[in-house]
C-alpha cells in the first residue's frame, strides 16, 4: 500500500514511524518550514524522512495545483494528516484511493480544532486523548476509526500532556493500521457537540484576567507553562511578571486583601492571590525576563504586593 503523508511535530514524527513499521510504502512526506520565531521543542518530520530516504518537501500551500499534481503522481492509497498545520480541500481529499484519515489530538467529538491540547487543560479537563478519523474537508469533523484516552492530573503542564496525546497517538494508528489495510476497520460517524470547536492561540491569550479564580489561573499557568509555551503573564508597574509554575493552596498563606489579583513574598515563598480569594504556590516566575523568587521578591519590593497596572 502507497501513502502520501502530511505531517509535522512530535505526533507527525512517531506516526510516520508506525507506517514505514508497518509496512506502507511512504511515497511522498509533506511537511513545514519551521518558523524561526516559534520555539522549536518537538521533534522533525523532515530529518526522519531523510533518514529514511523518503521525498520530502515543504511546500507554503498544500492546495496549489503543482503539490496536488505531486500527490496524483504518487498514486496514493491512502493520504494521511499527522498534526500538519493547514486545511487540506477537497481534491486532494480525494486522489486516495482507500480513503484520507487524520490524527487529531483529543477524543472527539470534544476539542475539534486547533490547540487541542492547550484547551483542554485550560479548562480543566481530566481527561483526553488522540482519535484517528476519516478525513473531510470541514475540520475534524470524519468518521472516527479509533481513539485511546489519556489522563490530565490536576498539576499536569500542557507539554506533560501533550507527551501522553503523542503516545495515545502512536498507539491509535499501530492498532488501527492493519485493519485499514486489509479494509476490515469499523468507522464510527461522529455526532457534532455545541461549542466544541476551539481556535488557535496566541502568546497574548495566556494574560491573566485580574478577575479570575484561583483554580482557572493555575490552569491557565498550566496550560501554556513554559519553556514550550510562552506562559501566563500580568503587567504590573514594576514590569511584565510571569508566573511559570503553580500549585493550589490548601493550607498556609492566604490573601490577606481578597478580591485583587496579587503577586506577594511570605514565609519565603512566593504567592498569587486570586480574585476569589484563592491562592496559588508560586514555584517559578520571572519579572521582565529575569528569575524572580521570593528572597529576591522580598529585597526589592518588601511588604508591597504587585497587581496588575491599571
Amino acid at each position: 500500500m502507497k501513502a502520501v503523508v502530511f505531517a509535522y511535530h512530535n505526533v507527525g514524527v512517531r506516526c510516520l514511524k508506525v507506517l514505514l513499521d508497518g509496512g506502507v510504502d511512504v511515497a511522498l512526506v509533506v511537511t513545514h518550514e519551521d518558523n524561526p520565531n516559534e520555539k522549536i521543542w518537538f521533534g522533525s518530520v523532515a530529518q526522519v524522512a531523510a533518514e529514511q530516504g523518503l521525498r520530502c518537501i515543504a511546500p507554503a500551500d498544500p492546495n496549489a495545483d503543482d503539490l496536488r499534481r505531486a500527490c496524483a503522481e504518487a498514486e496514493p492509497d491512502f493520504l494521511f494528516s499527522f498534526y500538519y498545520r493547514q486545511m487540506l480541500g477537497a481534491p486532494l481529499l480525494a486522489l486516495p484511493r482507500r480513503g484520507a484519515y487524520n490524527m487529531h489530538g483529543s477524543l472527539l467529538p470534544r476539542y475539534r480544532g486547533r490547540a487541542p491540547v492547550n484547551w483542554a487543560v485550560l479548562n480543566g479537563e481530566r481527561e483526553t486523548g488522540a482519535s484517528l478519523h476519516a478525513m473531510e474537508v470541514k475540520p475534524d469533523a470524519g468518521a472516527i476509526v479509533d481513539q485511546f484516552a489519556v489522563p490530565i492530573l490536576r498539576d499536569d503542564t500542557a507539554r506533560e500532556v501533550f507527551d501522553k496525546v503523542t503516545l495515545a497517538a502512536e498507539i491509535v494508528l499501530a492498532r488501527s493500521l492493519p485493519h485499514l489495510l486489509d479494509g476490515s476497520a469499523v468507522l464510527r460517524p461522529q455526532t457534532a457537540l455545541p461549542g466544541q470547536y476551539f481556535g488557535g492561540r496566541r502568546p497574548e491569550d495566556g494574560r491573566i484576567p485580574a478577575q479570575a479564580g484561583a483554580r482557572r489561573i493555575h490552569d491557565l499557568v498550566r496550560a501554556v507553562a513554559p519553556p514550550d509555551y510562552p506562559g501566563a503573564f500580568f503587567d504590573s508597574e514594576a514590569g511584565r511578571v510571569l508566573i511559570e509554575r503553580t500549585r493550589i493552596a490548601v493550607d498556609g498563606h492566604h490573601p490577606e486583601d481578597g478580591g485583587e489579583l496579587a503577586l506577594r513574598a511570605h514565609d519565603g515563598a512566593l504567592w498569587l492571590d486570586a480574585a476569589d480569594g484563592g491562592c496559588l504556590r508560586v514555584l517559578a516566575a520571572a519579572l521582565d525576563g529575569a528569575p524572580l523568587d521570593a528572597a529576591g521578591f522580598a529585597h526589592r519590593f518588601g511588604n508591597k504586593a504587585l497587581v496588575p497596572a491599571r
